[in-house]
């Protein structure tokens, strides 16, 4: 059999060590541009703009998640690492997607159910790639994984439980329409028959449309049969679990995370104190909302994987006190038109970086808020700095970009690394 990696990646590369042990032919690989790692020696390569175009001769096509389906030219099976593992997993998989939240929610979920003594694997864009440790999982574990709308694209397997978050614009940058990315996340119950459970937010009318075509048993998210918030506690049904001071994580947006964890994990235990344990052990994922520091009043919020409008307006709601909020970076495709009303509900001042500052300043003009600047800084050091002048006693100083962050940074990681150590040597 002919095989072809398309794209090298970490992903791909991972694509590449499962496939070469036990291919006795040699395997190609393909990308657009020259990897940054060091091909394998045994390798064939197709490098070049035109790379994807080349493969028709290829039996198997395994594309790397960033890759759309659409741009490959083949006459063979277009493939994927989340394919192939979905295959071949013997354990009982929980899928978890939505534009975000995604990484906290399956955190959640795996947080309560190591608690209840199960052995949890988290994988997904959380950790190692999933094939690197295909072989190591046995059939009474239990896969949490993490599934983006590229891992989607073309999933042959749904996985037994799915769990399917608020869903908004992002990544039209990449999918032909909303409809296109929709239609991607959908895939997460599509497969799914009457033996299998979908967990659904039902406020949002994308979630809504996906479950009402579904086989599954479905569960919307909250609920006050289901788990739901009730006098500042947690609540399945009739049944209190505990107090939502258990999780330690800012905003309403995740205490409706936290139901949909909860429902999710019903199925495998239903003991309140195993769940408030597992709810208090997790402290959130890097650049979610995280604390950097307090200093001279100021707190300074690093919620840099925020790369939507409605990540940032559920940071925004996140705080009752005076903002500066940092917002911009470059496109997705996004509309700013509801962050932009959002930002008239706050005593917020807003600082617009980057590419996609105009269509921000452009929206909020449209609304009526005024309360904006557009810098041309050219680090985040300056940002910072000039965040701390707008900045009032007692309030909060918030990265909440609602944009990816190509650009000035190589990533929203970098992107939340350079704006704490830009905090941290505040003096």
């Amino acid at each position: 059999m002919k095989i072809v990696i398309a794209g090298y990646g970490l992903e791909g590369q991972s694509n590449y060590r499962y496939w070469a042990a036990d291919s006795t032919e040699k395997i190609t690989i393909a990308d657009q541009k020259q990897p940054d790692s060091k091909l394998p020696y045994a390798a064939d390569t197709i490098i070049g703009e035109n790379a994807f175009d080349q493969l028709q001769d290829f039996d198997l096509v395994i594309r790397t998640a960033g890759l759309a389906p659409r741009k490959i030219i083949t006459n063979g099976k277009i493939w994927s690492a989340t394919n192939e593992f979905f295959d071949k997993c013997p354990a009982v998989i929980i899928g978890v997607t939505g534009s975000k939240g995604k990484g906290t929610t399956a955190s959640l979920i795996a947080s309560i159910l190591k608690v209840a003594g199960k052995k949890v694997w988290l994988l997904g864009n959380i950790g190692v790639p999933s094939l690197d440790v295909l072989g190591q999982i046995k059939k009474n574990d239990i896969v949490v994984f993490e599934l983006s709308s590229f891992q989607l694209w073309d999933l042959e397997k749904s996985p037994h439980t799915a769990v399917i978050l608020y869903i908004e614009q992002e990544h039209l940058d990449v999918h032909y329409s909303m409809d296109d990315y929709v239609n991607a996340k959908s895939n997460i119950t599509k497969y799914q028959s009457d033996s299998d459970v979908l967990i659904f937010n039902q406020s949002n009318q994308y979630a809504k449309s996906i479950a009402i075509s579904s086989q599954a048993k479905t569960v919307g998210y909250p609920d006050e049969n289901t788990a739901h918030v009730r006098d500042d506690s947690f609540y399945y049904g009739e049944q209190i679990i505990c107090s939502i001071k258990a999780l330690q994580l800012v905003g309403q947006h995740n205490l409706d995370n936290a139901c949909a964890a909860i429902d999710a994990i019903w199925e495998f235990t239903i003991n309140p104190q195993i769940t408030e344990e597992g709810l208090s052990n997790f402290k959130g994922l890097q650049h979610r909302l995280q604390i950097v520091r307090e200093f001279d009043g100021i707190r300074y919020i690093d919620d840099s994987y925020a790369t939507t409008p409605g990540a940032a307006i559920a940071a925004l709601r996140s705080f009752q006190e005076s903002k500066v909020i940092i917002l911009g970076g470059s496109s997705k495709g996004s509309d700013f038109s509801e962050i932009a009303n959002e930002l008239k509900m706050h005593d917020v001042n807003a600082i617009l970086i980057g590419e996609e500052s105009e269509k921000i300043a452009t929206a909020c003009k449209q609304v009526g808020f005024s309360n904006f600047e557009i810098v041309n800084y050219k680090s985040m050091e300056e940002i910072v700095k000039y965040a701390r002048l707008l900045a009032k006693p007692n309030s909060v100083v918030l990265l909440s970009p609602a944009c990816a962050s190509f650009g000035m940074f190589k990533n929203y990681s970098d992107r939340g690394d350079q704006f704490t150590n830009a905090v941290n040597r505040l003096l």
